[in-house]
């Protein structure tokens, strides 16, 4: 979701769309990538994938913009993975915060990376770029996912190593989760790309997938309409290459109203 929609809206009132959360825990990857946590209301309830309009209040006005939700639905916490603006309306003050601060987390989760925005299908890629990668955390920790699919294929592209920020998480932690893990282990695959560093696998996920790459590497075979599903999450031009890549295909896009073979969502400017 953009920094640069960040807007400011009227004062909170009685009936207000936010609820006042605090944050409980920080975590600055790079000069340019944090993730925070924070307290939850227990009345907020949403789907993995979701989003939420997340904020601080400057001036007394709430100043927000969108954020996926990376925690699992039955988190007792609410995740968010951020970029950081310099000059960015909101990141510029929010990776400033600390823990204890207050934070304004909407009222009304809403979003298309959601799996009832897909058909029935074999195996699930979720295919994110740079904080893109966000709603996939939702996703991966939801059992839901790992019962309608048999495998579940997470691929995370980012401009230098140091940026594979969930890495850890992906290929060890969530793996072998005493709660999740026996679920999880036999049908996650983490498919990590760097695109400016040597790394054991190099490129955009575009040429990757088109090169056949990728196929080869996890051992599936190629996109095939019939079988397999993907989530699209990350900047607008990777976005609009894979969307072409799919409708190429033959990939029908999809949404909550009309199930398809793909959803996608826009996760920030490039900048």
């Amino acid at each position: 979701m953009q920094d640069t929609a960040a807007i400011a809206v009227p004062p909170k009132t009685k009936t207000s769309a936010f609820h006042v959360e605090r944050v409980t825990w920080l975590r600055h990857w790079t000069d340019s990538l944090f993730t925070l946590r924070t307290t939850r209301d227990p009345t907020l309830r949403f789907a993995a994938g979701q989003f939420v309009m997340l904020g601080l209040e400057v001036e007394g006005k709430p100043l927000l913009r969108a954020y996926s939700i990376a925690s699992a639905p039955w988190a007792d916490e609410l995740e968010f993975y951020s970029i950081k603006v310099a000059d960015g309306p909101l990141t510029s003050r929010l990776q400033k915060i600390k823990e204890g601060d207050e934070i304004l987390i909407g009222k009304k989760p809403t979003g298309t990376l959601v799996l009832d925005g897909l058909r029935p299908g074999r195996n699930l890629y979720l295919v994110g770029t740079g904080t893109g990668l966000a709603p996939f955390l939702s996703l991966v920790r939801e059992p839901e996912v790992y019962e309608r699919f048999d495998k579940v294929i997470v691929t995370h592209t980012v401009r230098e190593v140091a940026d594979l920020n969930y890495r850890e998480f992906l290929s060890h932690e969530l793996p072998n989760d005493e709660i999740l893990g026996e679920l999880v282990a036999p049908k996650l695959i983490y498919y990590p790309t760097v695109t400016r560093e040597p790394f054991v696998t190099q490129g955009r996920i575009t040429d990757l997938i088109s090169s056949g790459k990728i196929f080869d590497d996890i051992g599936l075979p190629p996109l095939d309409p019939a079988r397999d599903r993907l989530m699209l999450c990350g900047g607008p031009s990777v976005l609009a290459d894979l969307k072409t890549l799919l409708l190429d295909r033959g990939y029908e896009e999809g949404s909550v109203a009309n199930p398809g073979d793909f959803v996608l969502e826009r996760a920030f400017v490039e900048t």
